[in-house]
């Protein structure tokens, strides 16, 4: 302030001024980086209620289930009563159709497959829920850094790689990504699709799916050759083991993609790139949460595989 003093009123007022006006900029600052945490954070709260609600009406419907179930039983056990009563009289033993041994194994039977068709329905009800819900958080999709590759033995067509994924020891991957210089792909961070069944691609049992942006190379219909290939990129500041999830999607990966559903096949149609290169499913973004998108170099508006 002494220093301040000292100098002409005029320089003295401007400098009050400039301080006065970064106050205001660093407050504005702050304000900002409030208001995105709070977005952020009543985008999880969101998600979870979503979540929350998908599995209140899975539980109501069980209920429901399990209500007419036990109705229809009471159902059927009055009206064998009522047959019983109006075919024989009650007092004369001699009108029993069946001796008591043969009606009391007859009432087991029937109880047991009451239960059984009530366990069978309960059963078929969740698969058929499970068989219903055909979106993109039932893939399991986490990032993964190219640690060792090497040319297919048996197929010059393709990569052998040893992909880390941040468990105890890398995954064998078997991709068709010749297009692709090796150097290239030697320590770089891909997408993979984690949940797939392990499998044997000419002698190499393959445990994972690398994915990647491709196209022809002019826009029309050319053999395997001709197309454009370009591994989908997760952020820079990304880490093997990193999830990818999807804002509208909050739902849990399953733990083995089922053969029988094919539901990778059915998926795959509504994967592609935006017109900024983001990997997309319906609209919503491959997301790393809290790092950002994950996106091609330069393969706009084009599938994914």
């Amino acid at each position: 302030m002494s220093a301040l003093g000292k100098l002409d009123p005029k320089e003295t007022e401007m400098i009050m001024e400039y301080f006065k006006t970064q106050v205001l900029l660093l407050q504005e600052k702050a304000l900002l980086q409030a208001s995105v945490r709070e977005e952020k954070k009543l985008l999880v709260e969101n998600a979870k209620l979503k979540k929350d609600i998908c599995d209140l009406k899975t539980l109501l419907t069980e209920k429901q289930q399990k209500k007419k179930a036990k109705a229809a039983a009471a159902k059927l056990t009055a009206s064998d009563t009522t047959t019983l009563g109006s075919s024989a009289d009650p007092s004369d033993p001699s009108c029993d159709p069946k001796p008591a041994p043969y009606r009391e194994r007859d009432g087991r039977r029937r109880r047991g497959g009451e239960r059984k068709g009530r366990k069978e329905g309960h059963n078929s009800d969740s698969a058929l829920e499970e068989e219903a819900r055909v979106d993109v958080s039932r893939l399991d999709l986490r990032v993964g850094r190219i640690v060792g590759i090497r040319y297919h033995p048996l197929a010059g067509a393709l990569y052998v790689q040893e992909v880390d994924l941040g468990e105890p020891a890398p995954r064998t991957v078997v991709s068709a990504l010749r297009h692709i210089p090796k150097e290239q792909l030697q320590g770089h961070l891909v997408v993979l699709l984690c949940n797939v069944r392990p499998c044997r691609v000419k002698g190499v049992v393959s445990t994972a799916m690398v994915l990647s942006g491709s196209a022809p190379s002019d826009g029309s219909d050319v053999s395997d050759d001709e197309i454009q290939v370009e591994l989908l990129e997760p952020p820079s500041n990304a880490v093997p083991g990193d999830r990818i999830t999807f804002q509208d999607y909050p739902g849990e990966p399953d733990r083995v993609l089922s053969s029988r559903e094919r539901l990778w096949e059915r998926i795959l149609p509504d994967l592609q790139t935006d017109s900024r290169g983001v990997a997309t499913y319906r609209g919503a973004g491959f997301e790393v949460r809290g790092k950002g998108l994950c996106r091609v170099s330069t393969l706009i508006n084009s599938s994914i595989k």
